[in-house]
């Protein structure tokens, strides 16, 4: 790879909105697309996603108050994915800011936070990536069962079989199970199942890891993420795809997306020298804070999951969960 001078003290001289439109941020980016998906790729998919991503970071300014670093490396993640910040009902992924722990302050004994940008991986975007390395040849929409159908799911001796019938009209809008068929590469079926029982498990761990102070009561109350009981008291439709498709995967092999939230488990010869890819030159990565106990908390505006665009926002928060 060869070397593109680029500081860490030269980012942070840049406005935010600045950063991905820099020279070296460009070529930087062009160069890693190249590496990865095949020479020739990089410059259309830096002119694609420059417009993407600094059109979100202008609509979001607490967005912007992340480091620059994370801002820089936010969007060589897309470079390393392959895929594209673009919007849509089904967009492949986003952008999330978090608070991270860096350290305590002496003096007040609290901890200091700060915000980084991550680029995060919708449930839509994993299903790409999985038939992208082969390890998936096709998966079909993600189909919510009503309290009006019928439906039965069952396991013998490893082959997992589902039965449903749609019965409209679905007055009571009570969905009641989901579930994704999936046909692997040698044709085979699988299917993912989630019922009620384990959206409200996750709604609960959700509540317990966004705990907010109530002045009132003097006391901490659970806030779950809101789109659990979105959908006139029950679970936003969308939002269940997303957690649907997300679960489905939960037992496949890791893919690689870099340093965005879903990690990564490729082969030696195929993660070789991933760090240069993000590495300054002649300069020390800044040192990366142990995780807290507490999950990340997210900061600026979350993305709108109604529509089945991305997943849970306060994903880290669901404690067997995991986040894209």
């Amino acid at each position: 790879m060869s070397p593109i001078q680029l500081t860490v003290e030269e980012l942070n001289k840049l406005a935010p909105l600045d950063i991905i439109l820099s020279e070296a941020v460009r070529n930087r980016f062009i160069q890693v697309h190249d590496t990865l998906w095949g020479a020739g790729t990089g410059e259309p998919a830096y002119e694609r996603e420059a417009i993407h991503f600094n059109a979100i970071l202008r609509d979001n300014d607490k967005l912007q108050k992340a480091t620059k670093f994370s801002i820089f490396n936010a969007f060589i993640d897309l470079a390393v994915c392959g895929l594209s910040l673009e919007p849509g009902t089904r967009a492949l992924c986003y952008l999330m800011g978090r608070n991270y722990c860096i350290g305590t302050d002496p003096h007040t004994n609290k901890k200091v936070y700060e915000g980084r940008l991550v680029l995060t991986v919708s449930g839509y975007g994993e299903l790409v990536l999985r038939a992208r390395t082969g390890q998936i040849r096709h998966a079909d929409n993600p189909v919510l069962v009503y309290e009006e159908d019928g439906f039965s799911f069952s396991d013998t001796d490893g082959r997992k079989q589902v039965s449903y019938t749609c019965n409209l009209p679905h007055k009571s809008n009570h969905v009641v199970a989901a579930y994704l068929r999936i046909t692997r590469t040698d044709g085979s079926i699988d299917y993912a199942v989630m019922l009620e029982e384990d959206w409200l498990r996750l709604q609960g761990y959700s509540g317990k890891a966004n705990k907010r102070w109530d002045d009132v009561r003097r006391t901490y109350v659970e806030v779950p993420n809101e789109l659990y009981t979105a959908n006139g008291g029950n679970i936003d439709t969308g939002f269940l795809c997303a957690k649907c498709i997300k679960h489905a995967f939960k037992t496949y092999p890791k893919v690689r997306i870099g340093k965005a939230e879903l990690e990564t488990q490729q082969p030696d010869e195929v993660q070789q020298d991933i760090e240069a890819f993000y590495n300054m030159d002649a300069q020390p990565q800044p040192e990366q804070p142990a995780m807290p106990q507490d999950p990340n908390p997210p900061f600026g505006n979350q993305p709108d999951t109604s529509a089945g665009v991305t997943v849970d926002p306060a994903g880290a928060a669901d404690a067997d969960d995991g986040t894209f």
